[in-house]
């Protein structure tokens, strides 16, 4: 078989699959005859043939698929116009602090918040399948650990956590995140607050994502109040003091 016949093969595969495919269960499509690094470069070269079309072939935490250029989203979007309840803004606070701080406890995320986090706020993340409980730390009440899933990582179409965008400057959330949350909660038939408008009940959300994250050391004016925290700054206790269950994320 030569090279564009094994590509024709690849596309066939993933063009038909409803789940991203790792090079691993890529390479049974060829008796395992074709190593890893070559069929790494033939999804290259596929990846470049679909260039500049609606759809394209992306690499993502659990392997390649098949998915619609985010050019061509808003088309898309307007065969599914109906748009149901939105995420809370405490949701998308929750998850970025989950994203970038990971892992850390309810506890932590209530410091950095600087309200109670409710049940509310955490049940759709799980049910999502974008957060899960990895473990818990070695402290009074060993509260439980929360980190993001390789399903979080597909949805918002990264292949690591290094691929999140950097927090801008003071540790703020960067807008890109806000535009990848929306857009996955989009695919997922849900719909992200908007980050102008949207309010979350008034006992989840006192500030805007952004304002979360704010730089170390920006003080509350309220006399008996504590300096709040940022992403940046606030840091849960380290990870070695956590009787965790994680493995590691083979690339795909």
């Amino acid at each position: 078989m030569n090279t564009q016949e094994a590509k024709v093969v690849l596309e066939a595969a993933l063009l038909t699959s409803e789940q991203p495919l790792s090079v691993a269960e890529l390479r049974r499509l060829f008796n395992d005859e074709l190593n890893a690094d070559t069929v790494r470069v033939l999804l290259d070269e596929l990846r470049a043939d679909w260039n500049g079309r609606g759809v394209e072939l992306a690499a993502i935490a659990t392997g390649w698929r098949f998915q619609s250029a985010p050019l061509m989203r808003p088309y898309l979007e307007r065969l599914n116009p109906e748009r149901p309840p939105k995420y809370s803004r405490a949701v998308l606070e929750t998850l970025a602090i989950i994203a970038y701080r990971q892992p850390v406890t309810r506890g932590d995320i209530e410091e950095i918040r600087g309200v109670t986090v409710s049940t509310n706020v955490i049940k759709p993340l799980e049910d999502r399948g974008w957060v899960e409980v990895i473990g818990h730390r070695e402290a009074p009440g060993r509260p439980a650990l929360f980190a993001t899933t390789k399903e979080f990582l597909d949805d918002l179409g990264l292949r690591s956590l290094e691929e999140l965008p950097a927090l801008e400057s003071g540790g703020q959330v960067p807008a890109e995140f806000e535009l990848q949350f929306a857009q996955a909660a989009r695919a997922a038939g849900e719909s992200a607050p908007d980050p102008a408008h949207a309010a979350a009940p008034e006992a989840d959300v006192t500030e805007s994502a952004s304002a979360v994250v704010e730089a170390a050391g920006a003080t509350n004016e309220a006399a008996n109040a504590e300096p709040s925290a940022d992403l940046a700054a606030a840091a849960p206790p380290s990870s070695s003091s956590a009787s965790t269950s994680t493995s590691a994320q083979p690339s795909p």
